[in-house]
């Protein structure tokens, strides 16, 4: 099984909508850190839509309580400051695909610490700064998830 990891997400839709696609691929989801809305909130319900019961979400403090959590998974982290292509990673069961806050990304300390396990989702434009979060989870998602099928 595969884990997405959220840190500190700010826009309830997508957190609405990764949770749901979370429920359909039986995709643990991992929220870590305050988020920028309650997640009993009303909104973020309508964006799961009615799977809310079908989908496992689990809700750390800190970077170090998922690290705990899931003590056989390997951490992966995305992001745009790195070369390496997620389509180059060999994704493996327990992998955990670990996202950033939507207008900051991931900490800086985390990239650098975790420098061999940071992947990309290369984008043709360079105008363009970053892909919308619930994009991003799917394409990385799906990617693993083919890999592995």
């Amino acid at each position: 099984m595969l884990h997405v990891a959220l840190v500190e997400p700010e826009i309830h839709p997508n957190t609405g909508n990764i949770a749901r696609l979370c429920a359909a691929t039986f995709t643990d989801l991992h929220i870590v850190g305050v988020t920028g809305f309650r997640l009993d909130d009303r909104s973020i319900k309508r964006a799961g839509l009615d799977y809310w019961n079908e989908v496992n979400i689990n809700r750390h403090i800190e970077i170090e309580d998922l690290y705990n959590a899931l003590p056989n998974s390997r951490f992966l982290y995305f992001t745009t400051k790195s070369q390496k292509s997620y389509t180059k990673w060999e994704y493996h069961e327990e992998d955990c695909l670990i996202f950033g806050a939507e207008t900051r990304g991931l900490p800086e300390y985390l990239l650098k610490a975790n420098k061999d396990r940071c992947l990309t989702i290369p984008m043709g434009n360079d105008s363009v700064r970053s892909l919308n979060l619930a994009t991003s989870v799917g394409i990385a998602l799906y990617e693993a998830i083919r890999q592995m099928s």
